[in-house]
């Protein structure tokens, strides 16, 4: 079960789920969001998977969107391309929401393994997982204000319920980068390891010898708990990144980066 940009091999009830474009730090493109979907949405219906492991080939789990979709984007292009059709259980609204919440609803566990960068798109990635093991060293932002955007896959709505509205607001105005240590220390993520992958896949294996019915019972139960108001939620990110993308000040954003300058915003 694999794809140019996204690899999967399953044994013994553990899906071992990498991100395959190093040379890239596993940037985000349309072919990588599609990929990203398609494994996701095969491993729901694939039978015996227990476990679920995602991580990153090369120096990063996932630096975020390609620098070409931003050049699209402030040209009013499309930054995604053709999108695959949404399942009508899920409750997304666009394709980069899909990518992050496919692994929500895997009956199965999944877990992130987080190395190097994980910023932006990378970073709302790893909010789709329901454990995050990281690495000490990782870099990890909410990096859209650079660009003068909103985490809009899914981000806005499953930050808060980690590290708290507070927290996920600083952040998110912000775009600080945080480590794996302060990760732990907010609720980000679980448990910090020099090898995750290699941490994940042994908890994952942990995992696939429990009671799979248990297990997905536990993990339905607890995202109802939490999904209330998500529909309205990701409809409402779309709005929001729709207002922003292609506007002067957004494209001041991308522009200046770029430039290497300071931007100048119009009020």
């Amino acid at each position: 079960m694999s794809d140019d940009r996204v690899t999967c091999t399953i044994a013994d009830g553990v899906a071992d789920v990498r991100f395959n474009r190093p040379e890239k730090r596993n940037a985000l493109d349309g072919a990588m969001f599609n990929a990203i979907v398609a494994t996701g949405e095969r491993l729901r219906h694939t039978p015996g998977v227990r476990a679920v492991v995602v991580s990153g080939e090369g120096h990063s789990f996932c630096a975020g969107l390609d620098f070409s979709s931003f050049q699209a984007m402030a040209g009013g292009g499309n930054i995604i391309g053709d999108r695959p059709e949404i399942p009508a259980d899920s409750p997304v609204a666009a394709l980069g929401q899909q990518a992050v919440y496919v692994w929500r609803m895997i009956p199965a566990p999944v877990i992130a393994a987080v190395h190097g960068h994980a910023l932006g798109g990378g970073f709302q990635l790893a909010l789709g997982a329901d454990l995050r093991i990281v690495a000490p060293t990782a870099q990890m932002s909410v990096l859209e204000i650079r660009w003068g955007l909103i985490p809009d896959m899914c981000g806005t709505q499953l930050l808060p319920p980690l590290v708290g509205l507070e927290r996920a607001k600083e952040l998110t105005f912000t775009g600080r980068m945080i480590d794996g240590h302060e990760a732990v220390r907010i609720g980000l993520a679980s448990k910090v390891a020099d090898d995750p992958r290699a941490e994940a896949l042994a908890l994952a294996a942990e995992l696939a010898a429990k009671s799979p019915d248990a297990l997905r019972v536990s993990k339905q139960l607890l995202e109802n708990a939490a999904a209330a108001g998500l529909v309205e939620g990701f409809k409402a990110e779309q709005v929001g990144i729709r207002s922003l993308i292609g506007h002067p000040n957004q494209v001041e954003a991308v522009k200046a980066f770029f430039e290497k300058r300071a931007p100048s915003f119009a009020d």
